[in-house]
C-alpha cells in the first residue's frame, strides 16, 4: 500500500513537496509515477520516475516547475512542486508499477495507488 503525504493549503508561487512511501513493498524495480484530479476532471498523469536510472517525465503544464525523484535508501519519491498556481489544486495521487522500458501515463496502467493528499492553491 503506497502513502501519499505533503499536502496542504498554500497561496499562488508557494512551494510544497509531495511524498509517496510504501511500507510493505520495497518501490525498487517499480516506475512511480504521480497523478492528480480536480473536482469533476479525470484523473490527470502529472509526472513519473523509472527505474533504475531515475529518469523522468512530465506533463507540459508542470515542466519546469515540478521535480519528480526517488530516494532508494528511504524507499520514497518525491513531488517536488514550486511556483505553485491555482489550476494545480486537486488531490495527488501516487502510483506504482513494476518498471519497464517505456512510460505510462494512463492511471489504467498503474497496478499500485496511494490514497491520495490534496493541494489546494489559493489566488
Amino acid at each position: 500500500q503506497l502513502q501519499a503525504s505533503g499536502g496542504g493549503l498554500v497561496q499562488t508561487g508557494d512551494s510544497l513537496r509531495l511524498s509517496c512511501g510504501n511500507s510493505g513493498r520495497t518501490l525498487s524495480g517499480y516506475q512511480v509515477a504521480w497523478f492528480r484530479q480536480a473536482p469533476g476532471e479525470e484523473r490527470q498523469f502529472v509526472a513519473a520516475v523509472r527505474w533504475p536510472n531515475s529518469a523522468t517525465r512530465y506533463v507540459d503544464s508542470v515542466k519546469g516547475r515540478f521535480s519528480v525523484s526517488r530516494d532508494n535508501s528511504k524507499n520514497t519519491v518525491y513531488l517536488q512542486m514550486n511556483s505553485l498556481k491555482p489550476e494545480d489544486t486537486a488531490v495527488y495521487y501516487c502510483a506504482a508499477r513494476l518498471n519497464c522500458s517505456v512510460y505510462y501515463y494512463n492511471p489504467g496502467q498503474y497496478h499500485h495507488w496511494g490514497q491520495g493528499t490534496l493541494v489546494t492553491v489559493s489566488s
